[in-house]
């Protein structure tokens, strides 16, 4: 497929820039405040990764998933993760026609661009897996069959707080899954004020129209995966990554998809800045985000112990920055 966006000059990537911030300022029209929250949505965009927004409710995880979708044209599906939900509801199934004598498959809310896995962590383990094969590998396994999904590919999940009532715990191997884990804490005074003024959710999300199209999107991410990881940087993600499995603060140290997860994290990030390369920067911004979820410290559950952020933080200042 040929690029819809060809860089002005080698180096510096303006068209893209200007693509990027277009829809970030769609977004903005909504979701106020919390710009690096958009930001690091917009990097999981450009990676081809997904997202999981944990916060207390009403802060606004679903406004800012809603905001993304809409200002994408593409196909866009709502999940609202329940107690009683079924894989089935999530991944579709297999009706007999009688007219036909045959099974039609009936796809579900799976197959569309952007997925909104809302209150992900308020349905069981079981329905929660449902998503682990889509999520790794795009494709849908029913009756035998495999179904390639569409691309862009995405799904933002939002999640409560752990130990708020009515929740499970997401399984290790389904928080692996997520490119990053981010929290978005409350607003500002004044961007809360804002907020109570302008009901971005009531008045202007209705009303968002999309400012990039499907093709535009892919073409973004072929960018991204473009762009150069000098070696010395992967070197520098090795030594970090090996670092965390070394730690005795540590009972899970970060796997080679961690590994993975750091480098196209790295030149997503690098992207939206609007280069062509990667810097030491674009690796040390997206540590906690990335890896943060996928490590297991020893004394998680103990009162007073540190948590995986700031042991992560410890590591990273032990490592020789290539810079």
């Amino acid at each position: 497929m040929t690029s819809v966006l060809e860089p002005d000059a080698p180096g510096k990537l303006p068209s893209i820039s200007e693509s990027i911030a277009r829809l970030r300022q769609n977004m903005a029209k909504v979701f106020l405040g919390h710009g690096s929250a958009l930001d690091r949505v917009i990097c999981c965009l450009l990676a081809r990764g997904h997202i999981l927004i944990e916060d207390v409710p009403g802060v606004g995880k679903t406004v800012l998933a809603l905001a993304l979708a809409r200002s994408i044209a593409c196909d866009f599906s709502r999940i609202q993760l329940t107690p009683d939900l079924l894989p089935t509801d999530v991944l579709g199934v297999s009706i007999f026609d009688r007219a036909t004598g045959e099974f039609v498959f009936k796809p579900g809310p799976i197959f569309a661009n952007i997925i909104l896995a809302d209150e992900i962590n308020r349905t069981p383990p079981r329905t929660q897996t449902a998503l682990l094969e889509a999520m790794n590998e795009a494709t849908v396994s029913i009756d035998g069959r495999s179904m390639k999904l569409g691309q862009p590919f995405m799904v933002v999940a939002t999640q409560n707080p752990y130990d708020f009532e009515g929740t499970y715990l997401l399984p290790e191997n389904q928080l692996d899954r997520f490119l990053m884990r981010i929290s978005l804490g409350y607003p500002s005074p004044a961007d809360e004020s804002r907020v109570l003024e302008q009901r971005p959710a009531d008045h202007t999300l209705p009303e968002l129209s999309s400012v990039m199209s499907k093709a535009e999107v892919v073409a973004l991410q072929q960018r991204a995966d473009a762009v150069r990881l000098d070696r010395s940087l992967m070197d520098y993600i090795v030594a970090f990554a090996n670092a965390t499995r070394r730690h005795d603060r540590l009972r899970v140290g970060l796997s080679p998809r961690g590994s993975l997860a750091l480098a196209q994290a790295a030149r997503a990030t690098a992207l939206f800045q609007g280069r062509d390369y990667a810097v030491p920067e674009d690796i040390t911004r997206n540590i906690i985000d990335v890896c943060a979820h996928r490590v297991i410290a020893r004394s998680a559950y103990t009162p007073g112990a540190d948590s995986t952020a700031e042991i992560l933080n410890a590591i990273l200042r032990t490592i020789k920055s290539p810079a």
